[in-house]
């Protein structure tokens, strides 16, 4: 009753435990006792306390109702307020996934090759039907991605996710906050571009699936320059032609004075993954957005 407070709905509802906390509140594992069922009841507090908090969730559920895909989460259910005065708190009740894949990486040494093929299968499965909607993802991690035990994958927290427009005021990027910082695009580092691409959430996926192969973050940078410190460590110094497109003086005034680097080979850093595994993160990991394939080129 303390996790529900006033919200009359919450008796169809048996909470079992607390499966998540976070800054916008806490997941709960439950049952729904009309169809036992068991569910994931997010609760966002005081969710209009901060309008960015609010506009967060609201993108969430707006996005979340519309995307109907095997490999994103399904919300089952929005708890209706006792009152519009006393609409603080929300609750959105999701299917229940048992694992989110940085727990899976933490535990399982003995992760496959089969394993690792069917994890990205899915999650560019996920990305084409996102993309072929107009949505940018923009904060794709491990930790955003729920597991079954039987591999089973799917994509949640959409609370960044935006869609794209092709008139002009939607054209500028709307933030650079976007992403756990190691899964974040260079471009969204620097600020490059006026207009970003499904390409950001291309390099995320890179980023995650050189994550599942080696079990350690590819580019865990502390800040902004020392991520983009670690990303030319691996790839190299860009090509004059892409310095030459960063509209953020700064940012290509800080590459540009990089001492040269040279990119180190992707087979000598991933030894013991399979080779074709190794090309594929390649592509997935070009600097240059526009030389990173598309979700359905790369299923």
């Amino acid at each position: 009753m303390e996790f529900f407070t006033e919200y009359g709905e919450a008796s169809q509802y048996q909470i079992e435990e607390i499966i998540g906390r976070g800054s916008f509140g806490v997941v709960a594992a439950a049952v729904d006792t009309q169809t036992g069922e068991r569910v994931a009841i997010k609760k966002i507090h005081d969710m209009f306390e901060h309008a960015s908090d609010g506009t967060r969730i609201l993108w969430e559920i707006k996005l979340l109702r519309l995307l109907r895909h095997p490999n994103i989460v399904e919300i089952k259910h929005i708890l209706l307020p006792p009152a519009r005065r006393e609409f603080r708190d929300i609750y959105v009740v999701f299917e229940l996934m048992e694992s989110d894949l940085q727990k899976v990486m933490q535990v399982n040494e003995n992760l496959t090759a089969g394993h690792h093929r069917y994890f990205l299968y899915q999650l560019l499965h996920a990305l084409k039907y996102i993309h072929a909607a107009n949505v940018f993802h923009r904060d794709l991690k491990p930790s955003n991605i729920l597991v079954n035990s039987n591999c089973k994958l799917k994509i949640c927290d959409f609370g960044l996710a935006r869609a794209s427009r092709d008139d002009p005021p939607l054209a500028i990027f709307w933030t650079d906050y976007v992403a756990t910082r190691w899964y974040r695009a260079p471009e969204l580092c620097g600020s490059f571009f006026f207009k970003y691409t499904p390409a950001i959430d291309i390099w995320s996926i890179g980023c995650i699936f050189a994550e599942v192969l080696t079990r350690k973050p590819l580019f865990p940078g502390t800040n902004v320059k020392h991520q983009l410190d670690l990303i030319t460590d691996v790839l190299g110094t860009p090509s004059h032609e892409t310095l030459s497109q960063i509209r953020n003086e700064k940012a290509r005034r800080y590459l540009t004075g990089m001492k040269r680097k040279h990119p180190i080979p992707f087979p000598s850093m991933f030894c013991n993954a399979d080779p074709q595994a190794v090309r594929l993160l390649e592509r997935l990991l070009a600097f240059d957005p526009k030389d990173r394939p598309t979700a359905e080129e790369r299923l």
